[in-house]
């Protein structure tokens, strides 16, 4: 095999000139974006808010040395194979799977309800996928799914070579996938994390903030967690260290699917507890703030561009 060096990248370097000296033309889409909407080409789709995923398991390298290939190719087959099983049921927009992990991607509709499902499903999932592992090689090292939620604006684009669609695969550019597994690599699999966004569209959800009450009354499940590996106010995040309730779980997901989010049971002083953990002090109320601030901006963005696309 041979190739000609110097002329590939001269080609490259005068193709980057003329994408940098000609800007793409970029379309505001949302919930009436599909994957096959996607082209070869100059073309770029903008959603407003997309809600990323990330699942990775832990010490995946070490989990195959000593092993068989057929039982490395078990430990994938039911580890991965059943995160991919638990994003169809949650009907995710979109899946890429690497290896020992991937992420899965939501927008429109119920897109937060349908992650946060997703997200704590898989960390419930792990759990007995552990269990088993473990049962069988008891000298595993320790593992799991670890997993992380981010949201954010997205653009999107079909790359690779014309005619050729083993080739092409879509790119997910900005924070969302980048954010989810900055996070996902901070954690550990008794920890699910979540960015900041996330929790401000979350939290207003009684049924996922606080505890069913099985073990006494009510609780807020979660706990602040800065995400030192994410740059801006989306490091404010939050921190579940518990899995669905055997018991309630399935009424629970079921209602968070369905939108339900006020419950009956929860006190006034819990509720006060929760806005404390979102505003209670001057540096949150600040991120907060900015937070909304970016969002509105991100709105009337979407709406300009969405106006420019169907001139």
């Amino acid at each position: 095999m041979t190739i000609a060096l110097t002329q590939l990248l001269d080609d490259l370097s005068a193709r980057t000139k003329k994408k940098f000296d000609s800007m793409p033309k970029v379309i505001g889409k949302d919930g009436n974006f599909e994957i096959a909407d996607l082209k070869i080409g100059d073309e770029w789709h903008r959603l407003s808010d997309v809600v990323a995923v990330m699942v990775d398991l832990k010490s995946s390298t070490n989990l195959a040395k000593s092993k068989r290939p057929a039982s490395v190719a078990s430990i994938y087959d039911a580890g991965v194979g059943g995160i991919v099983k638990i994003f169809k049921s949650l009907n995710t927009d979109f899946v890429d799977i690497q290896g020992d992990g991937g992420f899965a991607l939501f927008w429109g509709e119920k897109r937060y309800e349908r992650a946060i499902a997703a997200a704590v499903t898989v960390r419930s999932f792990s759990e007995d996928f552990v269990k088993q592992l473990y049962a069988k090689w008891s000298d595993e090292p320790k593992t799991g799914f670890k997993v992380a939620v981010a949201s954010g604006p997205v653009l999107v684009k079909l790359v690779g070579l014309p005619r050729q669609v083993e080739m092409q695969e879509p790119v997910w550019a900005g924070r969302p996938v980048n954010y989810a597994a900055k996070a996902a690599q901070q954690t550990e699999p008794e920890a699910l994390l979540i960015t900041a966004s996330v929790w401000d569209a979350i939290e207003g959800n009684d049924y996922i903030a606080f505890s069913c009450g099985c073990n006494g009354s009510p609780k807020l499940l979660w706990a602040d967690y800065e995400l030192d590996k994410i740059p801006d106010d989306e490091k404010f995040g939050k921190s579940l260290g518990t899995k669905w309730c055997v018991t309630h779980g399935q009424e629970f997901c079921n209602a968070i699917l369905d939108g339900k989010t006020h419950r009956d049971d929860v006190d006034d002083a819990l509720r006060s507890e929760r806005t404390l953990l979102s505003y209670g002090t001057v540096t949150k109320n600040d991120a907060h703030k900015r937070r909304e601030d970016l969002r509105s901006r991100g709105s009337l963005e979407y709406k300009m561009l969405l106006s420019e696309a169907l001139k």
